[in-house]
């Protein structure tokens, strides 16, 4: 893969998904991703990354791991819960976070989402000048130069318009079916054989 993050794939006339979500339909067959729902952070024809935005690491809280970098945490990071971003990189961290916060490094992934993968946004976070809206998580969900077109053209996915409060509410269980429910699908209508409608 060259660059993942290439930068004409955010224009709204594009091909590509980023900035879009993308819900995996019933009989995914990848136990990693039932039930999932994606954020596209970089989509192009070299390939595409996203985050798993419904599903924490139950393990593994912020302070914890404020802990092993040797920085410390202001009471509210209590809350921020650590999310299973997919099964890439699973030791790499990945803050999705509303737009008012921005550093060296930053993706932009549309008018209100970034994404930023540095120590630094977890140093503001835990001292409480981090971004008004923030999801973490470790590891990623990525895709070859066409892989994901073909598990789109296969029913494995939907792709759903984005928005921050689906993104970033902390009402995981209700997510999937949120997503599913905002193109109208009842997924107790939809085939679990991937490849049917």
């Amino acid at each position: 893969m060259k660059n993942l993050f290439d930068r004409s794939s955010l224009y709204n006339d594009s091909p590509y998904l980023s900035g879009q979500l993308l819900v995996a339909m019933p009989g995914i067959g990848d136990p990693r991703f039932e039930k999932t729902v994606i954020c596209i952070c970089a989509h192009s024809e070299e390939g595409a990354m996203g985050l798993v935005v419904n599903r924490v690491i139950e393990n593994l809280t912020f302070p914890d791991m404020l802990k092993q970098l040797g920085i410390e945490a202001v009471p509210a990071a209590k809350k921020i819960q650590v999310h299973f971003g997919g099964p890439v990189e699973a030791g790499r961290g990945f803050v999705l976070h509303s737009s008012d916060y921005t550093h060296e490094g930053t993706l932009m992934v549309d008018e209100g989402v970034a994404l930023t993968a540095t120590v630094d946004i977890l140093r503001d976070i835990a001292e409480g000048v981090g971004p008004k809206d923030t999801l973490l998580a470790l590891g990623y969900a990525g895709w070859g130069g066409g892989q994901l077109d073909r598990e789109l053209s296969t029913n494995g996915w939907l792709s759903v318009p984005a928005d921050k409060e689906l993104v970033f509410s902390t009402d995981l269980d209700s997510k999937w079916d949120r997503a599913m429910a905002k193109i109208g699908i009842d997924p107790r209508m939809l085939s679990e054989d991937v490849g049917h409608a």
